[in-house]
């Protein structure tokens, strides 16, 4: 993929309920996490096809990322978003995805909080 041909699939506020965080009351309930996701690709093929086998299946995405945040038990934000861009990068043969992961209302006056993080798979 050429460096001006970049294509963006991407899901956006994905919410999925987990236990996350670093307080004795955050362990025992499962709080909602809110997903945005862009991952870089290239759609030429699957635009000419026009068949799903060609391109990153969103939906096989989104259903992998729910299995595993609804099943995970992290303390940190941080932590989570690795994993998650881990995924996408290793599974997904994704070249590069941007990752922002909202716990809403873990600050009070804040609506939002969370972390946005970048990660590319090394060049080969």
């Amino acid at each position: 993929m050429n460096r001006g041909d970049v294509d963006i699939i991407y899901l956006s506020d994905l919410r999925i309920e987990t236990v996350i965080g670093i307080f004795d009351w955050e362990r025992r309930v499962k709080q909602i996490v809110s997903l945005d996701i862009e991952m870089a690709t290239d759609i030429r093929r699957a635009a000419a096809s026009d068949h799903i086998d060609d391109t990153l299946d969103y939906k096989a995405v989104a259903k992998r990322l729910i299995e595993f945040v609804g099943g995970s038990e992290f303390q940190l934000v941080e932590t989570l978003a690795e994993r998650i861009t881990g995924i996408i990068l290793d599974e997904y043969n994704v070249p590069w995805v941007r990752l922002r992961l909202n716990k809403q209302g873990a600050v009070r006056g804040a609506r939002d909080v969370g972390v946005i993080i970048e990660r590319s798979r090394p060049a080969q």
